[in-house]
């Protein structure tokens, strides 16, 4: 009996898990396309689908509410950095928040631990990286986007750290962790849903930064991450 059930479970878990990456199917940033309710869809899907695994599974849920960000501060709380005069605006504590309540409503969907709130940190170095791409002077805010060995149009030499990159125009925390999800690739190297690691020993870097120069207002949003042991 309790091998038949768990039999089901699994297929019911992959199968919501594929409806979530047809749901959350966005375009890169270069397409300049993004669009904000898609992020708040996938948590909404996400939510009810992990509220099913954590009942099947006999877990707490509240330990894996998507909202339980909302109310706890996870990793640094390094004040915002901003650069070129205010027009770019770093990494916020809310988008830490934001970004860890939505990569733990994704992969609870897919049936795997969330990590604990406090694993979630702002990484100066992805940050870093994000600002130089947003002060490229080309009016192309597709222009050094990309990672390691990025070229800028005034060829100012590259710094930061790259990681798994994502954004556009009205993208927030939440809807990159979809964007990412929806990736095959990206999914495997930072939700990592099937990887035999404790949850509690995976640590994720995080950055966004929110304008560019020479005229992206703050609507227009970078952001980075990658998965690391902690």
């Amino acid at each position: 009996m309790r091998a038949t059930r768990s039999a089901v479970l699994a297929v019911a878990c992959a199968a919501t898990a594929l409806v979530a990456i047809a749901v959350l199917a966005v375009s890169p940033l270069p397409d300049r396309g993004a669009d904000a309710p898609v992020g708040r869809a996938s948590s909404a899907l996400a939510s009810v689908v992990a509220d099913t695994c954590v009942a099947n599974s006999g877990s707490d849920a509240s330990d894996l509410s998507p909202q339980v960000a909302a109310s706890v501060q996870p990793g640094s709380s390094d004040s915002v950095a901003t650069r070129a005069d205010g027009a770019i605006v770093g990494t916020s504590g809310d988008d830490l928040a934001a970004f860890a309540a939505a990569f733990n409503s994704l992969r609870t969907a897919a049936c795997a631990d969330a990590l604990p709130l406090a694993n979630f940190r702002i990484d100066p170095c992805l940050e870093e990286h994000l600002f130089w791409i947003a002060e490229d002077p080309s009016t192309d805010p597709g222009s050094a986007w990309r990672g390691r060995g990025a070229v800028r149009s005034d060829g100012a030499p590259e710094t930061g750290c790259a990681g798994s990159l994502a954004g556009g125009f009205g993208d927030t925390a939440a809807s990159v962790a979809a964007k990412w999800w929806a990736s095959p690739a990206h999914r495997l190297v930072l939700f990592r849903p099937d990887a035999a690691t404790d949850a509690a020993d995976a640590c994720i870097d995080f950055a966004m930064v929110h304008g560019g120069v020479p005229n992206e207002t703050h609507d227009f949003v970078r952001a980075s991450a990658r998965w690391r042991d902690c």
